[in-house]
């Protein structure tokens, strides 16, 4: 099967408008190699690119996308960590003085989790298994609005729970407990709306999204 063609053509859109006028910027990259002082934890949605939302440029940061934005609690058990592998080396070697953990509207992950059910149930064998870490979250929205709220309004409160359950979560790894406590480390809670280009982020004292 020939690579998507589309995807060669756009190769050459890069070549011509990014790379050729940033080629000292891509060399220096090369050679010096990435010095981002932010990590970001998104969705891998394809609608919500972190380095589009925020212009970055090549080498600003430093993203780990997944399903719905989570990041797992410490453990050392099981077999593979991709999310907490990205986070040890964005810590411990890369020095990152910051970490947004950014949620996003109408986030197919969390459509899954509020409805107990995933797309393709019969043929998915891990997105429930990863959504179930909102359980708890769920849980407890539905018990404070017992049958009062909408299903778009809940599936915004679970976003944004997912991204506070994603802060704790970051909470209970060692290297951060430690850096966030010296004052050389913050974590940082966003939601994006994809419709309205709104983006909202979390104020540490009140618990609440408050719209940049």
């Amino acid at each position: 099967m020939a690579f998507p063609e589309h995807l060669v053509d756009r190769f050459q859109r890069f070549k011509f408008r990014h790379f050729a006028p940033n080629t000292d910027h891509y060399q220096e990259l090369a050679e010096k190699g990435q010095k981002p002082d932010v990590m970001m934890v998104s969705c891998c949605d394809s609608r919500v690119d972190p380095e589009t939302i925020f212009s970055a440029m090549p080498g600003e940061l430093f993203v780990v996308r997944n399903v719905a934005n989570l990041v797992p609690p410490f453990e050392t058990g099981g077999n593979y960590h991709g999310v907490s592998a990205a986070l040890e080396f964005a810590i411990l070697n890369l020095r990152v003085k910051h970490v947004v953990v950014m949620g996003h509207s109408s986030c197919g992950g969390i459509t899954a989790a509020l409805h107990g059910h995933a797309a393709h149930e019969t043929e998915a064998r891990f997105i429930s298994k990863w959504m179930s870490m909102l359980d708890e979250a769920k849980s407890r929205l539905k018990m404070a609005h017992p049958g009062t709220a909408e299903d778009s309004q809940m599936q915004r409160w679970l976003e944004q729970e997912a991204v506070a359950t994603s802060l704790t979560n970051l909470r209970t790894f060692p290297c951060v407990q430690q850096l966030e406590a010296k004052g050389k480390l913050q974590l940082h809670g966003a939601h994006f709306d994809i419709g309205s280009g709104q983006l909202t982020v979390l104020n540490k004292e009140t618990q609440e999204f408050e719209t940049v």
